[in-house]
């Protein structure tokens, strides 16, 4: 797609792709007037420093004439979600495919070269709108507070009953920080603006790049089957595996995109209804945390149906071994009763009764 063919988004406020449970503490976090002042001094005071300090030693920083191609992708990238003064953008040698977004006070932005590799250039104006869209919704903010809890954890363990609200408040934020990656592919999307290529990019990210082995039906139906068995068993192993994963599973992060744009709000966006900056400070915590409330139950809403089954189920095979058992017991009375009734026509003897009062079922 050429860059005339692409919407570009004015004013677009963060919250036109950020996923609702990512949103509606975003939003909460907006509202703590200086909180966010007070991170990004203390940030920048030194770590940010270092941090630039260690890219411009041993990375490349892409410009006009350093990774030129790169460098004009982003500034696409940049242009469409309206994005300003654009973070400096890095390439350090690094053979996995990855990228991340540094820093609170002054972000950058930092791809490892195995990504460029095996990103085509639609593929990489993909991942650069994510960065930037981590960057623009200031996601830095809550993983610096992560990051300090986590630091702090193994003190914080020590004191009576706070593992569990430690614990809890981590669990929390760690989940945020996975919702906020779903966001920031949403972004991605909206530089790019061809799912497929955005598909493509999670195939390349799930499968090391090998994408001529790949099908696009095959991913997002494998997608669709992670989440599709609602056994309570796999509901728990999905928690537990990701509990403490900073990223959703490549394969489901296609699934979810998929899911965004067949909802309809992706091609919203695209026709010029969304939220804009200048309207940011209005945002309502109620209501998106009502919006967040609302996707946390329909997802919990299949856990409970599944549990309720898994009962249902129990319930029913309990019914199945008493009646089984009932069986058992009447195919080793009844013989024994007809037997005792023939030889003995007429009630038996004492010595027939004491026979029969005797017997034991065979187990």
């Amino acid at each position: 797609m050429t860059d005339t063919a692409r919407v570009r988004f004015p004013s677009i406020s963060s919250r036109a792709w950020e996923h609702p449970a990512d949103r509606g503490a975003l939003v909460a976090l907006r509202k703590l007037r200086g909180f966010d002042l007070i991170l990004k001094q203390l940030s920048g005071f030194l770590n940010e420093r270092a941090v630039r300090m260690l890219l411009l030693g041993s990375a490349v920083r892409a410009d006009e004439r350093q990774f030129a191609r790169v460098h004009r992708l982003y500034r696409e990238a940049g242009e469409t979600l309206d994005a300003g003064v654009l973070p400096e953008l890095y390439i350090r040698a690094d053979p996995t495919i990855n990228a991340m977004a540094i820093g609170l006070d002054k972000p950058v932005i930092v791809l490892n070269s195995g990504l460029v590799d095996v990103m085509d250039d639609d593929e990489l104006r993909f991942v650069l709108g994510h960065e930037l869209g981590h960057v623009l919704s200031g996601h830095a903010v809550y993983r610096t507070l992560l990051g300090v809890l986590l630091a702090l954890s193994t003190t914080l363990f020590a004191i009576p009953f706070g593992a569990l609200g430690v614990r809890a408040v981590i669990a929390a934020l760690m989940e945020w920080q996975r919702k906020s990656e779903l966001s920031a592919d949403r972004a991605g999307l909206l530089a790019d603006q061809q799912p497929e290529v955005a598909l493509r990019a999670h195939m390349k990210m799930a499968s090391g790049g090998r994408i001529d082995e790949l099908n696009a039906e095959a991913f997002l139906a494998q997608a669709g089957e992670y989440h599709a068995n609602d056994d309570v068993r796999d509901v728990l192993i999905r928690v537990l595996l990701v509990e403490t994963q900073s990223h959703p599973f490549a394969v489901v992060r296609a699934g979810e995109l998929d899911r965004w744009v067949k909802s309809g709000d992706y091609r919203t966006v695209l026709d010029g209804d969304y939220p804009r900056r200048e309207d940011d400070a209005e945002a309502s915590i109620s209501a998106e945390a009502s919006a967040a409330a609302k996707h946390y139950s329909e997802e919990f809403g299949r856990f409970d149906e599944s549990l309720g089954r898994v009962f249902s189920d129990l319930g029913h095979g309990l019914g199945q071994a008493r009646d089984w058992l009932a069986d058992r017991f009447r195919d080793l009375s009844e013989p024994r009763r007809r037997n005792g009734r023939a030889d003995q026509p007429d009630g038996g003897t004492d010595e027939g009764k004491d026979d029969r009062r005797g017997s034991r079922p065979n187990w």
